[in-house]
């Protein structure tokens, strides 16, 4: 055998860890472009930072009183204020290439169909983003200041902070931003077979009092405010239940099984003694009139002890079978090696396992292949990591 040198240990240690470590610069590249997009978008909106912050603050300005104006309580304020507001206005709208980058990383990991379904939903998640925002601007804002000044008390003089409307503003816009995402969260829960529409719409009642919950949580304390958010999330959540129908996950339908010697009107035969074990637990069992169990396909029913203890023994009888397998398949590998010494005996191995995957058996060339890992030198691992390399691509 000949000697390895500690370079090929370095080069087969590291080997392993490539591909994770490309992924973590691709991350650090994009998170990097990100990072640059935003600061390029805040440089450019940062000279007109407080003409921003008058256009956000002009529903509030045009309920005050007249001769009432906003104040500055502290002394950087009237600077950090319409510096925040730049800098998250900077993120929102460099929010598409964000997510561009974003989807740029994960995408190559996607099946096909996982594609088909993602862009649309990320690009129609940030476009009802903004229409929240749009709606709490122009609908919400107006209603809400003018309901606070008409019951502000006599003798006080409605001054409202910079920093603190701000706050207060970023908050709606976040609480009505995330309201409007609704139909997108719908929608995945009936794409990835969590739920159907037919379950939504049988809960829509909690689903009416859970938004006007949330209304009241996010929203400032007044009916008109709760309600104006409360309201279009629960159309939201109807918008969904609709869209979602056309990404339902078609399930095969359980075929009805006949009755023995066609009479009884096709009503399953009475069984006693317990039903076989079915996946996830089996199917519901019924009541006959005489007591016996009848099978109800389709249904959930847990498992008893017997059907578990079955389920079980069958398992480790499977593994035990593959185990000796295994062992076998070393075996014949070991005495049909070459007797000229180790180093032979792995070429014997690699040669073994091509033999193995012309003839279509992969489970065995994998098992053979491992071997090679486990006792080859540098050079057979790296043929070995090959051939599995091209056994993953078929």
């Amino acid at each position: 055998m000949s000697p390895q040198h500690p370079q090929d240990h370095t080069d087969d240690d590291l080997g392993g860890e490539q591909p994770f470590m490309s992924h973590l610069v691709e991350l650090r590249d994009r998170l990097l472009r990100m990072v640059i997009a935003i600061v390029v978008v805040f440089l450019v909106l940062f000279p007109f930072a407080n003409d921003i912050y008058t256009f956000i603050a002009e529903p509030i300005r045009a309920q005050l009183p007249e001769g009432s104006q906003m104040i500055a309580t502290q002394v950087a304020s009237p600077f950090l204020t319409p510096f925040k507001l730049a800098l998250v206005v900077a993120v929102f709208v460099a929010m598409p290439y964000l997510l561009y980058q974003f989807w740029g990383f994960v995408a190559p990991g996607l099946y096909t169909h996982e594609k088909r379904l993602a862009l649309p939903l990320v690009s129609s998640s940030i476009v009802l983003f903004y229409l929240g925002m749009a709606f709490a601007y122009f609908v919400v804002f107006p209603l809400v200041f003018r309901f606070f000044t008409a019951v502000t008390p006599e003798g006080v003089a409605q001054m409202p902070d910079i920093a603190f409307y701000l706050e207060f503003v970023l908050k709606l816009f976040f609480a009505f931003g995330v309201a409007f995402e609704i139909p997108i969260a719908t929608i995945l829960l009936v794409a990835v077979g969590a739920t159907t529409p037919k379950a939504l719409g049988q809960k829509r009642p909690y689903v009416i009092v859970g938004v006007f919950v949330a209304g009241m949580l996010l929203t400032p304390p007044d009916v008109i405010s709760q309600t104006l958010l409360a309201i279009p999330m629960w159309l939201l959540f109807e918008a969904g239940i609709f869209f979602s129908r056309w990404f339902e996950k078609r399930r095969p339908d359980v075929a009805p099984s006949p009755a023995p010697g066609g009479g009884g009107g096709g009503v399953a035969p009475a069984r006693h003694g317990p039903a076989p074990a079915q996946p996830g637990g089996g199917a519901e069992v019924g009541r006959d009139i005489d007591g016996g169990d009848i099978d109800m396909p389709g249904r959930y029913r847990p498992m008893t002890e017997e059907e578990m203890d079955a389920e079980l023994d069958a398992i480790e009888a499977e593994e035990a079978a593959d185990a000796d397998a295994a062992d076998a398949l070393r075996t014949r590998a070991s005495e049909a090696a070459s007797p000229d010494g180790p180093q032979a005996r792995i070429e014997a191995l690699i040669r073994s396992a091509n033999e193995r995957r012309a003839e279509g058996d992969m489970a065995s060339a994998r098992t053979l292949l491992y071997l090679v890992l486990e006792e080859g030198d540098a050079d057979q691992r790296r043929v070995a990591r090959n051939i599995l390399a091209e056994l993953d691509h078929d």
